[in-house]
């Protein structure tokens, strides 16, 4: 019954699971408009202190940080619905592809609709840029963060380290001095990480699991070796989807091709490369977390077994086994983490720190437009203004007007579909 009145958070959460396009990036620009200027579930400061920690983590940053704001509303149980009802969308989406890719032989051309998404993605996160600095970047050390981060970020947008390596670099360089936020005010407790031994053990489990199936061949083994792979990849990918479909085609498309697996004759899990470059595309292209493709890539490896449940095990086993690490890492570490911001090391580190998640962000805008600027409108692509007309309107819509981010994406949906 205590549920019943967080039923329009959940609502809200709904609708944003249906339109939120354009990977975490721009997905923090809907959290801003959504949750924090119609809603008011958080605060600015609260959404800030909430993406840089878990942009810290490894794992689905969006997906964390969404959790965490169900989190804080109503504690594990409403934190846990509102997981489900952001990713389930979306993992439905992918893991239906798996079943119907045979009758999409012209996906390039239904994909049209969607060609606005990308350009309006950028304006989300120039949105919530401008909109954070505001937050974050109040003298001449955070503004220097924001630049040098900004920059890294621009150059080495693809390095899976760069973002941890911004974070953990800026909490240190605010640090250098104590004057401005001395130790102060109530003792932090002990704390107690006892919990993040049962990340640590479900790791070691699945691991023990997918290798005793292999090696005794079970008759569902590759049942245990997908959870395996998928909780692994949730559990080490650092940088998002960006990361993470590079390791999944390396698991999934390269490695049943090698040498020492063919000489074998081992029947590991296995997709094409067109199958898995299908999948790679589509989840860009539809609302909610990029790492749905979870559910997509598990359907597919389990189609080989010519079973319809057992492809249908492997949709849901791919889904919770790419998502469970990241929702396991956040709401175990953090209350550490609360009680970690209590000591004044901890706190001057979340001055830099968020500065740096603002020129991340920034970082990422340039360089998503870079595509549109260098080439596009460089080579007198008509396309290429219409884009930079896209972000532009998005930008000014959100920052003027108080229209809802869902009825921005459906505009851009019908200029594509109409262009």
């Amino acid at each position: 019954m205590i549920l019943l009145r967080h039923i329009p958070f959940l609502r809200a959460v709904f609708f944003y699971s249906l339109t939120a396009f354009g990977g975490p990036q721009g997905h923090y620009g809907m959290m801003l408009k959504t949750f924090v200027q119609k809603r008011r579930d958080v605060d600015e400061h609260e959404l800030l202190d909430l993406m840089s920690f878990c942009n810290m983590l490894p794992g689905a940053s969006s997906t964390q940080t969404i959790t965490l704001i169900g989190y804080k509303r109503g504690g594990i149980s409403l934190a846990v619905l509102t997981l489900l009802i952001w990713i389930i969308p979306a993992c439905i989406i992918m893991g239906g592809l798996s079943f119907l890719l045979d009758y999409f032989d012209d996906l390039g051309i239904k994909e049209d609709v969607f060609k606005f998404i990308r350009p309006m993605a950028i304006g989300f996160i120039a949105f919530s840029s401008y909109r954070l600095s505001h937050v974050a970047v109040h003298n001449t050390i955070t503004r220097v963060i924001v630049i040098v981060a900004a920059l890294a970020t621009y150059f080495a947008f693809k390095t899976p380290w760069i973002f941890p390596a911004l974070l953990i670099l800026a909490g240190i360089v605010t640090n250098f001095s104590d004057r401005r936020i001395p130790q102060q005010g109530e003792k932090p407790k002990q704390i107690k990480w006892g919990n993040m031994l049962i990340f640590i053990s479900l790791f070691a489990v699945a691991g023990y699991l997918s290798e005793t199936a292999t090696k005794e061949n079970w008759k569902n083994r590759k049942a245990f070796n997908l959870f395996e792979n998928s909780y692994r990849f949730g559990s080490l990918v650092f940088g998002g989807g960006d990361v993470l479909i590079p390791m999944m085609y390396e698991q999934y498309v390269t490695r049943p091709e090698t040498k020492k697996v063919l000489d074998n004759k081992r029947d590991v899990l296995r997709m094409n490369k067109d199958e898995f470059l299908t999948g790679s595309g589509m989840v860009r292209a539809i609302p909610g977390p990029v790492f749905s493709i979870g559910a997509f890539a598990g359907g597919m490896v389990m189609r080989t077994e010519n079973s319809f449940s057992l492809q249908l095990l492997g949709c849901f086993l791919g889904a919770i086994g790419i998502f469970l690490p990241s929702a396991l890492l956040v709401l175990f570490f953090f209350p550490v983490w609360n009680n970690l911001k209590k000591y004044a090391a901890i706190y001057r580190s979340l001055e830099g720190i968020n500065a740096a998640v603002v020129g991340i962000m920034s970082g990422a805008t340039f360089y998503l437009m870079k595509d549109i600027v260098f080439v596009e409108l460089w080579n007198g692509n008509l396309s290429g203004f219409y884009d930079i007309g896209i972000i532009l309107a998005t930008f000014i819509l959100l920052l003027f007007t108080k229209i809802p981010a869902p009825f921005i994406v459906l505009a851009c949906l019908l200029f594509g579909w109409i262009l």
